[in-house]
């Protein structure tokens, strides 16, 4: 008969031979450090934790130098303009709200998210006419695309705070695009530029990996 401690490591084996894969594609450890208090519930709504997201970036949470950022305005406008992220933080005006992120991985979040919007950013720069599209691109190479009149029309936040607190960089500090109604993988995190654009057949990352470039939550999410 094997001593019970023995069966423990072999169990312990097992377990960690199981888990461990789990925690590779879904991100396990995603315990963030926080500095502050973070807000749990708002206006009568209870919110979801910035810990309860999980990680599924492309290349890995990004860390951003915030002294050589800059946030571009580029493309079919006027004036292309670079900010400096204290000169977005500002110079505009900041909104909140309580938005829930549905990810295709069939988990949830509901958080109060505070940014600017992005026809605010879009101002200075003078949008051109035949501008349909803004393609937003990221630092660690993903990108996404929005029709311009969702933008424009939805006070689509580009959100530098989670409940109350700095946008950690696991979460996409400096910038995370809150795209409501939109699929999670609309949600670009670690935005450097916003790109105005003529191309309606844009597809982004995971768009050209054949998933909806709609988005849209009450349509399937893969075409």
């Amino acid at each position: 008969m094997l001593k019970a401690s023995t069966l423990f490591l072999r169990l312990l084996a097992t377990l960690t031979i199981l888990v461990l894969p789990f925690c590779i594609f879904t991100g396990c450890d995603s315990t963030i450090e926080l500095t502050g208090t973070e807000i749990k519930e708002y206006e009568g709504e209870n919110l979801s934790s910035i810990n309860d997201f999980r990680e599924n970036s492309i290349d890995g949470p990004q860390f951003i130098d915030i002294e050589s950022y800059r946030l571009k305005i580029s493309g079919l406008v006027d004036n292309p303009v670079e900010y400096r992220y204290d000169d977005v933080i500002s110079n505009n005006q900041h909104y909140k709200k309580v938005i829930t992120l549905y990810c295709v991985e069939g988990w949830e979040v509901k958080i109060l998210w505070e940014g600017l919007l992005v026809s605010d950013l879009l101002a200075e720069a003078g949008v051109q006419d035949k501008a349909q599209v803004i393609i937003f691109h990221a630092y660690d190479g993903y990108t996404t695309s929005l029709p311009l009149d969702y933008i424009m029309n939805n006070d689509i936040l580009l959100a530098y705070k989670m409940n109350g607190l700095e946008l950690p960089p696991e979460r996409g500090y400096p910038f995370e695009l809150a795209a409501e109604s939109k699929w999670g993988y609309k949600w670009i995190k670690w935005v450097t530029e916003i790109e105005l654009s003529d191309d309606t057949g844009y597809k982004g990352y995971w768009e050209s990996r054949g998933y909806s470039n709609d988005a849209d939550l009450d349509k399937f999410f893969f075409d």
